[in-house]
């Protein structure tokens, strides 16, 4: 039947495409094929490019495979189907003293687009991705078979499931090991950076003391102020540390209506990221913080996709290897300066090396930047192309999550396993991101 809650469009509203979508709520059910075409499973589309989308096919909605199965509150294991939301998770075990070991920028997101994606967060340079903590999943294929699939049982289908894009069938249920918190508030700080230097130099001496560390970054700043920014660290409190705190309830905030053009541009930008930067006098000031304001402050507003327009936006997020990573930030930086385009969210953080287990998945020790662009036509393309181009040089890779627009010759040079996941793919299961760079009919 068709899901009239789902909304076939990814969260970066480009590109819009023709589908159909049939709801799934059984995972004990055949998979919903249509007669003819391709299918791909969909969550919460909060991927930003089309590897959520399946243009001219169909999109099989998760949603309604809603259903906690189990949950061992002694161990922190929890055992969902794949429509469960990662919200759905926390509000269920953070009570008993669990949460996400892995979680990303919103926890709008599905337990099967988690494993899809291979998700990471701000803790990755220890905890690695949200792959590493999956024990074991249901793969169901478009030919009826049921894949147990773990590290030790069909692990081949397991490593190209995860971070797998949809593409090797769908995970109906997945067991994940949660982690345990004394609390569900953070401790630590936020220290004004004025360049690259500085910036690594915090990364360094972090990556021991706390386990999540990220900074945000003022994409428009050149010269002297190239690179400045917020660098944030945080661990969890203990329970006596939290003691009396109670988590802040955000005021419900929304763009309620669609601007006719962007409201991210040049002169924004200028303002907005000027006093962003200046927001504390102090460089170290001392934070706390519940768990939504420290990893979801974006989702306190409802539709702030909207702010970019009715063209959409294109978010863009790259791992270059540590060898060079001070040096290729710095050129990706100066050629985002250059054209004065960008976004009020600039995410600037070291990834650590323990290995992700997917074919396909993107962090690798490094440096990743992520950040929006609104769509303006042709020149934020050729400036997209441009980066690729320093990221290419440096061996780096692309966010396929993220992604509307890289070429096949980047995304292979990125992915050296490509050729092993094609083995593993469904044959009814595509997507327009596979077609785009995959070459997938």
């Amino acid at each position: 039947m068709v899901d009239p809650v789902v909304k076939p469009m990814s969260w970066g509203r480009y590109p819009r495409l023709a589908q159909h979508v049939v709801g799934m709520s059984d995972r004990h059910a055949a998979l919903p094929l249509p007669t003819e075409g391709s299918v791909l499973p969909y969550g919460l589309g909060r991927s930003y490019g089309d590897s959520c989308l399946n243009g001219g096919g169909t999109l099989i909605a998760t949603r309604g495979l809603d259903r906690f199965i189990s949950f061992d509150k002694e161990s922190g294991e929890i055992a969902c189907e794949a429509g469960v939301s990662l919200a759905e998770i926390i509000e269920v075990a953070l009570p008993h003293g669990w949460f996400l070991p892995v979680t990303p920028g919103t926890k709008f997101v599905t337990l099967g687009g988690a494993i899809a994606n291979d998700v990471h967060g701000k803790n990755h340079h220890r905890e690695g991705t949200f792959g590493c903590h999956v024990k074991s999943f249901e793969l169901l294929r478009s030919d009826g078979t049921r894949l147990a699939c773990s590290p030790e049982t069909n692990a081949d289908h397991f490593a190209a499931t995860i971070g797998g894009l949809g593409l090797t069938g769908l995970v109906t249920m997945a067991t994940l090991q949660l982690k345990r918190v004394a609390s569900a508030f953070l401790g630590g700080q936020s220290i004004k950076f004025g360049g690259l230097d500085e910036f690594f130099e915090l990364s360094a001496e972090s990556a021991a003391s706390h386990e999540y560390v990220v900074s945000w970054i003022d994409c428009l700043g050149s010269g002297e102020t190239l690179g400045r920014g917020h660098f944030l660290r945080a661990n969890i409190l203990s329970a006596e540390e939290a003691a009396g705190r109670k988590q802040r309830k955000a005021l419900p905030l929304t763009v309620p209506v669609m601007p006719p053009v962007s409201l991210v541009n040049h002169l924004t930008l200028k303002a907005f990221n000027a006093a962003y930067y200046n927001r504390q006098s102090p460089r170290v000031a001392e934070k706390i913080w519940d768990v939504d304001s420290f990893h979801y402050p974006l989702d306190a507003i409802a539709n702030w996709n909207r702010i970019y327009g009715p063209r959409g936006f294109l978010q863009y997020q790259v791992v270059v290897p540590t060898a060079d990573q001070r040096d290729v930030s710095e050129a990706l930086l100066e050629e985002i300066a250059r054209s004065g385009k960008g976004s009020f969210l600039v995410v600037l953080k070291v990834f650590g090396d323990r290995p992700s287990p997917g074919l396909l998945s993107f962090p690798m020790p490094g440096t990743t930047l992520a950040l929006d662009f609104p769509i303006l036509g042709d020149e934020t393309f050729k400036l997209l192309d441009r980066l690729d181009a320093i990221v290419m040089e440096a061996k780096g890779r692309i966010y396929p999550a993220k992604d509307a627009r890289m070429s096949p010759a980047s995304f292979a040079r990125g992915y050296p396993n490509l050729e092993t996941f094609r083995k593993f793919v469904d044959p009814r299961m595509n997507s327009s991101f596979a077609r785009r760079v995959m070459e997938r009919a």
